[in-house]
């Protein structure tokens, strides 16, 4: 993860002049891999966007540079920002402060939740909003203030149940219990604080090394 107090780079060798000095901008959720929206950047709205770490661009229809959130304060903070292989298009890698669209919604391109692996991050942030209001009512509130050894024995719980399935229920079954057990590593992460992209990046670095 970058550091926040590091300056962001940006890209190099951009193809400003191929396309008239605008180039479109995706905007992608950092954790959960989700496309945001697409903005337009010209030199200034890339160095603004390096120099504050919030994503700013240009806006045609004013004629002037604006960042995004600057009236709701939805805010995009910007974690890396990299060229495509023509230099001719970005994409920003960014936390996002709030719903990124005017209309409420996560993103431009649809309200629906992220698929696929990007919906586990999502969970994590379900997970630190139920940590945050402690409500009673709450199983994940109730299990994260039992504890880290608590939570260990349904981990072990939850793992012997996928260990059956494997051998006596059907794919589904099978999908059921890893769910179960993915939801309570997922409670563990945020007891101890630390998230599926820290996972990812072992998984990564072993990769790398063979």
């Amino acid at each position: 993860m970058r550091d926040r107090n590091a300056p962001l780079t940006a890209p190099a060798g951009l193809a400003w002049d191929k396309m008239d000095g605008l180039l479109p901008a995706i905007v992608q959720d950092r954790r959960t891999d989700e496309v945001l929206m697409l903005g337009y950047m010209d030199e200034a709205a890339l160095a603004a966007t390096a120099k504050s770490g919030h994503a700013t661009f240009f806006s045609r229809s004013k004629g002037r540079l604006w960042t995004k959130g600057e009236t709701s304060g939805n805010v995009l903070r910007v974690a890396s920002i990299e060229a495509d292989c023509d230099g001719d298009a970005l994409l920003l890698r960014a936390d996002p402060a709030g719903p990124t669209c005017h209309t409420g919604s996560p993103s431009c391109f649809g309200a629906g939740a992220p698929e696929g692996p990007g919906w586990l991050a999502l969970l994590s942030r379900i997970l630190a909003g139920r940590a945050a209001t402690a409500d009673p009512a709450s199983y994940t509130a109730r299990l994260l203030a039992a504890g880290p050894e608590k939570i260990a024995q349904k981990i072990g719980e939850e793992g012997v149940e996928v260990a059956l399935a494997a051998v006596t229920r059907d794919a589904e079954g099978c999908a059921e219990e890893v769910a179960d057990l993915l939801y309570h590593l997922a409670v563990l992460m945020e007891a101890r604080g630390f998230g599926w992209e820290e996972v990812m990046g072992v998984l990564k670095r072993r990769h790398a090394g063979g």
